[in-house]
């Protein structure tokens, strides 16, 4: 009887065993083919930018006939026209027109006298579509005197130039979404961009000379890489050549907080209107409007063009992070004024115009076609959102264990499959040692 509650014991083992080596092989496969696909270099800088109808029409129509588009509450295109048959050409295209006196010809002229002007820190002028004026704001650091003389030259230009006062300062964020860190201060990873040789983090070029190291720790031993091809001030832009020359995985993920993260599907230029979203170590992540295109700031350090002007808030800390919508990139935190307590405005350096001067294309995830295509980003002010979801990786190293115990990894299935031929290998060796115990009680009978 013993020896029979042995044998089903050792075929229930055996049974137990090859289940379990089918369950962790399923598991396995499960986990394999359930791994998210590896980003894709997509959105070669020399691809034309993904743009909005309004964007197009202006640009058929030229800077005599029109001045600017912008998208409404509803996300439906409007276009400022200065003649009849242009505000025809356009209702035909399905966007609305806007009756407007002043062109984008005499925009640009107004910003150009502005420009060539005694510079003044602490001002900024951006052209306002909606308005149809150049606005012109000065923060509390201007004096009395230097705003004055200003003024005077708004009005040498028309009545189209229109000057505010600012009650915060203009400065650039430096201080994320991952922040990165080195003796020049403190910053945010922009976006993940490659050469085909090598991959770099897209960031402010405010934040640090070429040459500058960086590291992901306070105490410097978690060396990320090292600047090179910054543009500051005039542009505001640079790249961080990873030590490693790789991003890694989760490179086309920009972080958003709480280890959650946004994927980037491609690159477009911004328009006015459009709702944005903004992440960074300091302030996470933010939502906002786009309100003016190619602004000017005069920061203490110099003077910046061709910014995107927001609403959105941003704080010290903030720099060189990612600015998108729907998960397409946008820009890249330059500066701005105010706090995210009452407010105030931000600027971004545009994602296209930096890889096009810096020849590298942007990491992207893998679109379901496999083309690495950058969809336009919608304008929708209800309907915008970041993005679609992803886990932040890379940053925080898991222990093995937890590694290991994921059910999204393959390690539970390996664990479940070791375990089985363990088994398996544990009852053949039982039964052999109950063979050789067997045999030798039966020869020590038989012999004496």
């Amino acid at each position: 009887m013993r020896h029979a509650r042995r044998r089903v014991v050792r075929r229930v083992t055996r049974l137990a065993a090859v289940g379990g080596l089918l369950l962790g092989g399923a598991m396995v496969t499960n986990a394999v083919a359930s791994e998210s696909q590896a980003p894709s270099i997509g959105v070669p800088f020399t691809a034309p930018p993904a743009t909005g109808e309004g964007t197009d029409l202006v640009s058929r129509l030229g800077n005599s006939r029109t001045a600017g588009s912008w998208v409404d509450k509803a996300g439906r295109p409007v276009v400022a026209v200065t003649d009849d048959k242009a505000a025809a050409e356009v209702k035909r295209a399905g966007a609305q027109a806007r009756m407007v006196e002043h062109s984008m010809s005499d925009l640009k002229s107004a910003a150009a006298t502005l420009r060539s002007a005694p510079r003044v820190s602490g001002t900024s002028w951006a052209m306002d579509y909606k308005s149809n004026q150049v606005v012109v704001r000065g923060d509390r650091t201007v004096s009395s005197s230097d705003w004055s003389r200003m003024t005077k030259v708004a009005e040498g230009i028309g009545s189209f130039v229109r000057m505010e006062r600012s009650e915060g300062t203009f400065t650039t964020r430096i201080n994320g979404a991952q922040p990165i860190l080195s003796t020049a201060g403190r910053c945010s990873a922009g976006f993940n961009v490659t050469d085909g040789k090598s991959d770099f983090i897209l960031t402010a070029g405010h934040c640090g000379p070429d040459g500058s190291i960086w590291f992901a720790d306070d105490r410097g031993r978690d060396q990320v890489g090292t600047s090179l091809k910054g543009s500051f001030p005039g542009d505001d832009y640079s790249l961080v050549k990873y030590d490693g020359g790789r991003a890694g995985k989760g490179a086309d993920v920009v972080a958003v907080g709480d280890g959650k993260g946004v994927r980037i599907t491609g690159v477009a230029d911004a328009e006015v209107g459009q709702k944005i979203f903004r992440s960074g170590s300091t302030s996470g992540l933010r939502e906002g409007e786009v309100t003016a295109l190619n602004a000017t700031v005069n920061y203490p350090e110099g003077t910046v063009t061709g910014l995107i002007e927001t609403n959105v808030c941003a704080e010290p800390g903030d720099s060189g992070g990612p600015m998108f919508a729907d998960g397409v990139a946008l820009g890249v935190t330059s500066g701005g004024s105010g706090d995210c307590t009452a407010g105030g405005t931000t600027f971004f350096q545009p994602v296209t115009k930096a890889l096009t001067e810096l020849g590298v294309k942007l990491i992207v995830a893998k679109s379901s076609g496999g083309t690495g295509a950058a969809p336009a980003p919608s304008a929708s002010q209800g309907a915008a959102s970041p993005g679609s979801s992803a886990p932040i990786t890379g940053t925080d190293v898991s222990t093995l264990l937890s590694r290991l115990t994921d059910p999204r990894n393959v390690g539970p299935g390996m664990l479940v499959i070791g375990g089985s031929l363990v088994a398996l290998v544990a009852t053949r060796w039982i039964r052999a040692e109950q063979d050789r115990k067997a045999y030798r009680q039966y020869y020590s009978a038989t012999w004496g």
